[in-house]
């Protein structure tokens, strides 16, 4: 797990390396002040002359400034190596996000996603922070100042080693009985991010329903759960700052007891008043790096969590990649299934598609129908190699998809579903999606192809016309529409209609399909529908049922000889006419 998280590192490597430095330089200085100090006050003790109190004055002077500048120095460089690290933690998440196919996608939910964009890599940065700082200081400062304990007062600094296994082991068995309520908050902040993204996601559903009140109360719930669990893990943290204490002072008890009998009997000859100053203050600084130390420890076991949940992400391989010789050009539009079986999950009893045998040639217009869940989603998606097929072959332009690069697979063909996607942005912004370089007058005609140019030119700004994120702001047919536009502004060698014209009425819609044959003679169109009115004139029309091709034929043949599209078309003509 740390070496994938070490990847993300590169260019802050050298402040990394230079913060221990600057750490060391930090400690050396606040160790031997102390020392110095006890030298100072056996010279005003013993009554020195004003030069020599000058001279150590500006010694003590100095250290100081140097143990500052090297703070100074360790606080930049950790909190640049920390901030760059987690930049690229999440430029390199993101980028993986990218790379995923749907199948990686299906892993993760998008609410976990986001917690691991944010909280997670919060997490791991403050522990990043901590471990090249704090976490290296702690460790130092014990064994500096034990040494100069040891060697200003000899066996009286051995006080302390009574208290340091009382002091740690208090530490680690509180640590150790927090840290499952902080890791089961931690995973419980999936949980209250999928609550808010689905609640501002689907809010017109949520007024509509009047339902505010009760995603209130469930809002409220997870976020009782998280407190619950963070206070539970608190309330035992808490108890290691009264153990400090009482080991802080129990030490200094001691010290100050051996101390103060050494200096009276032997009336200062084994230790006078500075070294008991000096053993003192190095006690405090042992002890004090111990408790600090454990509240490091306390933030690394809380960020372990959320390293492991970074790391699973960035271990994830994409289950489609390029072949080591890619093709880099589709060759037309035809498309071809050889003994197709798919399934979304590898256990899955009864195969999402099964056995299909299908050939469509470059420029023709294939209608696809089916009841929900009868497969045609699934069909489509292997077309583009959203999916990769269980079984068999599928063929785009003569070749086997799993042979092309998967960019110039995907720029050949444009897929357009039923729930679509517009981004903030303006009109324009959102149609060169399918072509960045398009000019205005290619933006017209595409729009003027899916029957968008109207409504487009009836806003105040036309084409400048601002776009909520996701569209909330246009209608389900106008971005059904431009999204329509926005595929066709790819000029594909395949275009896919997944029930895209769902929320467009009859006579546009009949417009829309005329549009296409005409202005794409040579794409091959494949048209999934619901209605039938949108498919009849297509040169062919597959009829699916449980993931298997029940029917083929034109629209006449399969009113004939095929009576579940028959009823279904008679059904829904005579369903026209009523209204």
């Amino acid at each position: 797990m740390i070496k994938v998280l070490m990847n993300s590192l590169r260019e802050f490597k050298r402040p990394t390396l230079l913060t221990p430095v600057f750490v060391v330089g930090e400690v050396v200085m606040e160790s031997l002040m102390p020392f110095i100090i006890a030298g100072l006050l056996n010279t005003l003790q013993t009554g020195s002359d004003v030069q020599t109190l000058i001279k150590q004055g500006l010694i003590l002077l100095a250290m100081a400034f140097a143990a500052l500048l090297c703070g100074a120095a360790a606080g930049f460089s950790s909190a640049r190596a920390a901030c760059g690290f987690a930049k690229n933690l999440r430029e390199d998440i993101f980028a993986r996000v990218m790379d995923f196919s749907f199948k990686n996608l299906d892993r993760f939910s998008s609410a976990s996603l986001v917690t691991r964009l944010t909280t997670d890599i919060s997490n791991i940065q403050m522990a990043f922070q901590t471990i090249i700082r704090t976490a290296l200081r702690c460790p130092l400062m014990f064994v500096f100042s034990s040494a100069m304990a040891y060697l200003t007062t000899g066996a009286t600094a051995l006080s302390y080693i009574c208290i340091v296994p009382v002091l740690i082991s208090g530490l680690f068995f509180f640590i150790g009985k927090a840290m499952p309520s902080f890791h089961r908050a931690f995973r419980k902040f999936d949980d209250l991010n999928r609550a808010v993204e689905e609640d501002v996601s689907a809010m017109r559903a949520v007024k509509g329903f009047v339902r505010e009140d009760y995603e209130k109360e469930r809002f409220g719930r997870e976020a009782e759960e998280i407190k619950k669990r963070l206070i539970a893990a608190e309330r035992i943290i808490v108890l290691t700052h009264p153990l400090f204490q009482a080991c802080l002072y129990l030490s200094m008890q001691l010290v100050l007891f051996f101390g103060a009998r050494a200096i009276v009997r032997s009336a200062g000859t084994e230790m006078n008043v500075g070294q008991l100053s000096a053993v003192l203050t190095y006690g405090f600084h042992i002890l004090m790096s111990l408790n600090v130390f454990s509240m490091a420890c306390t933030m690394l076991a809380m960020s372990a969590e959320s390293a492991r949940r970074v790391a699973e992400v960035l271990k994830e391989k994409p289950t489609m990649t390029n072949p080591e010789k890619p093709l880099t050009t589709v060759a037309d539009g035809s498309v071809s299934f050889e003994h197709v079986y798919f399934s979304y999950a590898e256990e899955a009893e009864r195969s999402t598609l099964a056995d299909i045998d299908l050939t469509i040639r470059s420029g023709e217009t294939v209608g696809i129908f089916g009841a929900t869940g009868s497969g045609k989603t699934s069909l489509v998606q292997l077309i583009c190699r959203l999916y990769d097929v269980t079984a068999g072959t599928v063929r785009v332009g003569g070749a086997d998809v799993r042979a092309y690069d998967l960019d110039a697979l995907r720029g050949a063909v444009a897929i357009v579903l039923q729930k679509n996607n517009l981004f903030s942005g303006t009109v324009a912004d959102n149609l060169r999606w399918g072509d960045p370089a398009a000019p205005d007058d290619a933006l017209v005609e595409a729009c003027e192809i899916a029957q968008a140019d109207g409504f487009i030119r009836s806003f105040p700004d036309g084409y400048g016309t601002r776009i909520e994120q996701g569209g909330t702001n246009v209608s389900g047919g106008q971005r059904q529409r431009l999204c329509i536009a926005r595929a066709l502004l790819k000029k594909p060698k395949i275009l896919i209609l997944d029930d895209a014209t769902s929320a467009v009425d009859t006579k546009t819609n009949a417009a829309l399909m005329r549009g296409l044959k005409k202005a794409l003679p040579d794409t091959t169109k494949i048209v999934i529908s619901q209605r039938i009115v949108s498919i009849k004139d297509a040169d062919t029309i597959l009829v699916l049922s449980g993931g298997k091709i029940i029917a083929k034929g034109t629209h006449d043949e399969l009113t004939a000889a095929c009576e579940t599209y028959r009823d279904t078309f008679e059904q829904q003509q005579a369903g026209c006419e009523n209204e």
